[in-house]
């Protein structure tokens, strides 16, 4: 039998986005207002056969050995600007690639031209706030150490599995800023 190359393979059955939905999964079992989480992209086949404690402490199997395991590091420090935590981060060479959820809103096309110029940043997110077309999206983004991407988009509003949408370049300078932690 022959494998088939990832490329190749259709979207959902990618380890990247299996581990990219089992997260946002995870994120939407807690509600919405949540902080940003980080987590670490492990080889389920490596965390079998290096950490088998640890493989069966997360319910891990044999069969689930071409994945990637999830693991949620400490809490994203509150306060501290995410550009600056990110570059803080330095990976293990067992950890595979990272994801990130957070929580953010965002407003149609349509809605930036009429953005106020020259204000402050916290004016500007108090605008956004305060907009009637804003829209709250929860942000799941993952990244491989070879350069491969994953994001998962839920809005609030079709808070639902059915209308997450994924794809690899939907948030691509989260995606980019992740890459950098394995720089």
């Amino acid at each position: 039998m022959s494998e088939t190359p990832v490329e190749s393979l259709p979207p959902a059955a990618r380890p990247i986005t299996r581990a990219v939905l089992e997260i946002d999964e995870y994120a939407s079992g807690l509600g919405w207002d949540q902080p940003a989480r980080l987590f670490a992209l492990v080889d389920t086949a490596a965390l079998l056969k290096n950490e088998p404690g640890l493989a069966r402490q997360l319910g891990l199997e044999p069969g689930t050995a071409d994945q990637l395991t999830p693991i949620e590091q400490d809490e994203v420090p509150k306060g501290t600007p995410l550009d600056s935590f990110l570059g803080t981060i330095a990976w293990p060479d067992a950890v595979a690639g990272c994801a990130l959820v957070v929580e953010r809103l965002i407003l149609p096309p349509t809605a930036e031209g009429r953005m106020p110029e020259g204000v402050s940043e916290k004016e500007l997110t108090a605008w956004v706030a305060r907009h009637p077309e804003r829209q709250e999206v929860r942000m799941t983004v993952a990244v491989l150490r070879d350069g491969s991407r994953e994001t998962a988009l839920r809005l609030r509003e079709k808070d639902a599995p059915r209308e997450v949408l994924t794809g690899p370049d939907l948030v691509p300078g989260l995606a980019e800023a992740l890459l950098t932690t394995f720089a």
